[in-house]
């Protein structure tokens, strides 16, 4: 379901409902599916990062989100969130073309690092539950 006018995009992080970024992507959503894509998650702090490494496949790490279907200008926003500037730029994220990992028929693009760059390694494959469990910690005084 691609026209010349919107793209598929695969959230995972703070671009995701009810979280910090997700009124970026928000005035340009046409469609919403729950997906799974071959990765794993770091923790950078405020948000998380994909990356699709040796390590994920290694282990058959997943990671849950959703895939969007957007207006063109929609990924013109999320590029520059992402800090993403073009293949051989020097980019935070990279943007490359995935499938979902429970359904090829559904591809298109996700942000990623090309490795952890020492961040430590998310438990679990789906941000929010990660930080429900961060919030729902006794704090240690």
């Amino acid at each position: 379901m691609h026209s010349r006018d919107t793209v598929t995009v695969f959230i995972y992080g703070s671009l995701l409902p009810g979280l910090i970024n997700h009124f970026v992507a928000a005035p340009f959503i046409r469609k919403m599916e729950a997906g799974m894509i071959m990765g794993r998650l770091v923790d950078a702090g405020a948000y998380p990062a994909a990356v699709r490494d040796q390590t994920a496949r290694k282990n058959g790490s997943v990671i849950q989100g959703l895939w969007l279907t957007i207006d063109r200008a929609g990924l013109a926003l999320l590029d520059e969130l992402e800090e993403f500037y073009g293949i051989e730029e020097k980019n935070d994220y990279e943007r490359v073309w995935v499938r979902d990992d429970k359904n090829p028929f559904t591809q298109g693009w996700v942000y990623i690092w090309p490795d952890d760059r020492g961040f430590p390694p998310v438990p679990g494959s789906y941000w929010p539950d990660y930080l429900d469990n961060l919030t729902s910690k006794p704090k240690l005084s």
